[in-house]
This record gives structure tokens, C-alpha cells and sequence, in this order.
């Protein structure tokens, strides 16, 4: 018994070294610990004459559910249709299952592969004699121990990816809202334009039948007569233009939604913006920006650049690979199944260590520190696009006002013109040139203030957009799914 005893102990000396490896691979990666870079933005938004001043809270926006946000019913049951149906956004998110099934095989290879097998042969030895032989075995083949986070390395450099795919879904998901909402005012605004088009072209027609009676009773001209006619073919070119137009940005909205709906669901008119968005105060902090989904995308694909130095590192160091299996074996297949069968095991652990190999493992750990700095570079890009979008879309939202303001007063000026020339010329006072130049002014200046309504409303989509809004659901915060999304990838 001592004897056993003896050589039970010298055989657990001797498995030290391989429980040490096998200690060794639970230990951490060689990829460098993550920081994040510093923002390459100022820390508060412009300020300046085309900057109103800024107050609330920071969040506001992305905590603000689109439904609060789009107060129209029609545009937002259209949104709800295209976040079902959009082709696009379909594929996107086909694309985050695709990078979690990627995550998921990367991270199985980290477990050693088992399988059974159950052989049996039958051959002869000699004139007369057979030998039967039968085996069941269970075993891993070529398993390698991760001694220095290779495998590890590689696994969150596709969990990081997965993640980054999911904040471009979400980012798309922001976008398609977007677009949406403003190829719905654009159909509004175009729709306006029409209105006033054909209202401008009976106004014509009817000038024009005045100055053809006049011309009959010889108090105008045939200059006259031209002119009025002029006006009148320019506003019908306008009615096809706005037609075709029109017929387009239904198409447009078609195709965003990705399938057919009830024309009920679309604008008659531009509507008022104080009854159709609500207002996105955008804070004092830009630091904000570092929630928007498309940051977030550019940040996890900086952490999946930082493990995949890791796992080039760990390229140039030994591994170990383990190939094990054990079983039974008889002469006869039933001994198997009775228990009269032997047991047999093979125990075959490999140890490889580069020692040449031209230089291609430690140009491999360069070009991984490479790609690490130009996701950095990325990502810093990123966030300061984020910024000056803002920043555009901040300096946009300071002057608007002033600009509608301004457009409304020319406009009621320019109707009063046109109404006092109109009633001169009828009266013989004013030539009918006069009259048509006050027209033509207020056409114009119906048509930029229509243009400036629909510049209003899409800077306020604009503005929720760029600061991160959209994500966020009724009763829940924006900063519950970022976390539900690592919690997720955690759980596999």
C-alpha cells in the first residue's frame, strides 16, 4: 500500500506543471486595458448672434419618446409602419443577428468540443480465425488551453462588434423616424405650393380676362394682355411642377414605410409646429453626444480593435493543445453494454512555441495596433461630426424664428401691395404692370415663407435627431437599453 501510495504522489507531482497551464489560461488577456479617448469637442455648444441661449436638461431629448415628440396621429402611425416594414432597417437588424451568431460561435470555440463514438471491426488473422474487436469512446480532440487569452481576446472582439451592430440598428431606427417625419412635411409643403399655385393661376386667369375685355374696349394694351398672360402660363407650369412633385414625395413616403397605406394617413397642408413637435431643449453639456447610438457603434468598435491586440499578442507565445479520450473496449459489441468490457484512455497533450516565423506575428500585433488607432480616429471623427451637427442644427434653430417673423410681416405687405394695385388698375389710376409686380412679389413671398415653415419644422426633427432622440420608450429611459444591451451580450 505505501508502495501505491508512493507512486500515487509522484504522479501528482508530475501533473503540476499541467494544472498550472491549465490555471494559467483563466488568467487575464494580454490586450491593453481600454480607456476611453478624451472627446475632441468643446465641452459646451457655440455660442454667438446665431445661437439662442440654451437651458434644460441634457437629456431631454433622448429621453423624450418619439410618440411625445410627433403629436400628429397620422404621422405617427406611419412611423410605427415603417419601424415594422422598412427594408433597410430589416437587413440592419438581420445584421445584428448575424454578428450574435458570430459572437456565439467565437465564444463556443472557447469550450472543448466532446464527442461519442461506437466502432467495431472484424477482420481475419489467419486460415480459419477472425478477430472481433468493439469500442465506445468518448473524447476531445486538439482542444487548446488558452494560456495567454487568445481565444478570450478574440471572443470580446466579437461580442464588441455584436454590440456595435446593435447601436447601428438603433441609430438607423433614429434615422428612419427622421426621415420619415420630414419626407411627410415635405409632401405638406408641397402640397401648399400647389395650393397656391393654382390659386395664383386663377388669380392670373382672371386678370388676364379683365385686360382681355379692356384691350376689346381699347383702355389697355396688347403688352398688357402679354404680361397677364405670361403670369398665368408661369403659374400653370408651377401646377405640373407641384403635381409631379406631389406624386413623388408619396412615392418617397412609400418606400420609407415599405408598404401600402390608407392616403388618409397623409398631410392636407404644413401644419402648425406648435401642434405638431414639441420643442428639444439641447442642454448646456455636449457631452451628451457620447450616448448617440452612432458614438456608441464607433466606441465598441474601438474596443474591438483594443482586444484584437490581445489576441495578436498572444500569437507570439506557446500553446498548448490537449487531444483526450476514454472508453471501452471488447471483443464483443454486447461486453460493452454488460460491463465486461476493459476501459482504454489516451491522454496526448501537445506544447508548440514560435520560434521563426519571418516576423509575421510581431507585424501582425503592428497591424493590430494600427487598426486600434484608426478606430480611435473613427471614432473621435464621430464625435465631433455629432457636434458640429448640433452645433448646425443649433445655430439654424437661434435665427428661424426671426426669419418666419420677418417672411410673415413681407408677406402681409406684399398682399396689401397687391390688393391696392389690383384696385388702382380696375380704376384706371395704375398701369397693370404695377399690379402684376405685386403679384408676382407676393407669390414669392408665399412660396419662401411655405419653404421657410417646412425649414422650421425639419430643424426641430433635425435637433431631436442629431442629440440622440428616438430610442426612448413610453414610460422607460433611453439608458435603460445601452445596459439591457451588455446584459444581453453578457448572457449570450
Amino acid at each position: 500500500m505505501r508502495v501505491i501510495s508512493s507512486t500515487s504522489n509522484r504522479n501528482s507531482w508530475r501533473l503540476l506543471p499541467l494544472a498550472s497551464l491549465l490555471l494559467l489560461a483563466g488568467c487575464s488577456t494580454l490586450a491593453p486595458d481600454y480607456q476611453r479617448p478624451d472627446a475632441p469637442v468643446p465641452q459646451q455648444w457655440p455660442e454667438g448672434k446665431a445661437y439662442a441661449a440654451n437651458s434644460g436638461d441634457a437629456k431631454a431629448a433622448a429621453e423624450l419618446p418619439w410618440q411625445d415628440f410627433i403629436r400628429d396621429q397620422r404621422l405617427q402611425t406611419l412611423i410605427q409602419l415603417a419601424l415594422d416594414n422598412n427594408r433597410d432597417l430589416r437587413q440592419t437588424l438581420e445584421d445584428v443577428q448575424a454578428a450574435r451568431a458570430s459572437y456565439l460561435v467565437q465564444r463556443g470555440g472557447e469550450m472543448p468540443t466532446v464527442n461519442a463514438g461506437l466502432s467495431a471491426s472484424r477482420s481475419k488473422v489467419q486460415a480459419g480465425t477472425t478477430s472481433n474487436s468493439a469500442q465506445a469512446t468518448v473524447g476531445m480532440s486538439a482542444y487548446e488551453i488558452d494560456l495567454f487569452g487568445k481565444n478570450r481576446s478574440l471572443t470580446e472582439a466579437e461580442r464588441q462588434s455584436w454590440l456595435a451592430s446593435e447601436e447601428t440598428a438603433r441609430a438607423a431606427r433614429i434615422t428612419l423616424i427622421g426621415e420619415i417625419t420630414s419626407a411627410w412635411l415635405t409632401l405638406a409643403a408641397d402640397r401648399n405650393l400647389l395650393t397656391l399655385a393654382e390659386q395664383t393661376a386663377e388669380n392670373a386667369r382672371q386678370a388676364m380676362e379683365i385686360t382681355r375685355k379692356r384691350l376689346e374696349m381699347g383702355v389697355d394694351s396688347r403688352v398688357d394682355l402679354s404680361s397677364a398672360e405670361t403670369t398665368w402660363y408661369s403659374a400653370k407650369a408651377d401646377i405640373a411642377s407641384y403635381t409631379t412633385q406631389v406624386a413623388q414625395d408619396r412615392n418617397a413616403l412609400w418606400l420609407l414605410v415599405g408598404q401600402n397605406f390608407d392616403d388618409s394617413l397623409l398631410p392636407t397642408e404644413l401644419p402648425a409646429s406648435t401642434g405638431l413637435l414639441a420643442d428639444i431643449p439641447a442642454g448646456l453639456q455636449s457631452d451628451v453626444l457620447l450616448q448617440r447610438p452612432d458614438v456608441l457603434a464607433a466606441e465598441h468598435s474601438l474596443q474591438s480593435a483594443n482586444a484584437s491586440i490581445g489576441a495578436a499578442k498572444a500569437e507570439r507565445f506557446p500553446s498548448l493543445s490537449l487531444t483526450a479520450t476514454g472508453g471501452l473496449a471488447s471483443s464483443a459489441m454486447a461486453d460493452i453494454f454488460t460491463g465486461g468490457a476493459s476501459t482504454i484512455w489516451t491522454l496526448a497533450p501537445s506544447l508548440s512555441m514560435p520560434i521563426f516565423d519571418g516576423g509575421s506575428s510581431k507585424a501582425q500585433v503592428a497591424y493590430s495596433e494600427a487598426e486600434y488607432r484608426k478606430a480611435v480616429a473613427a471614432w473621435e471623427g464621430t464625435v465631433q461630426s455629432a457636434f458640429a451637427e448640433v452645433a448646425d442644427a443649433l445655430a439654424r434653430r437661434g435665427t428661424i424664428q426671426q426669419q418666419l417673423d420677418a417672411e410673415t410681416s413681407v408677406v402681409s405687405a406684399a398682399q396689401r401691395s397687391y390688393d391696392l394695385s389690383l384696385a388702382r388698375y380696375q380704376n384706371g389710376i395704375d398701369s397693370f404692370n404695377d399690379a402684376l409686380d405685386s403679384q408676382r412679389t407676393l407669390y414669392s413671398s408665399q412660396q419662401g415663407l411655405i419653404n421657410t415653415r417646412l425649414e422650421d419644422l425639419d430643424n426641430r426633427v433635425t435637433l431631436y435627431r442629431v442629440l440622440g432622440g428616438g430610442l426612448a420608450e413610453p414610460n422607460t429611459t433611453a439608458d435603460s437599453e445601452p445596459a439591457a444591451a451588455v446584459n444581453g451580450a453578457a448572457g449570450g
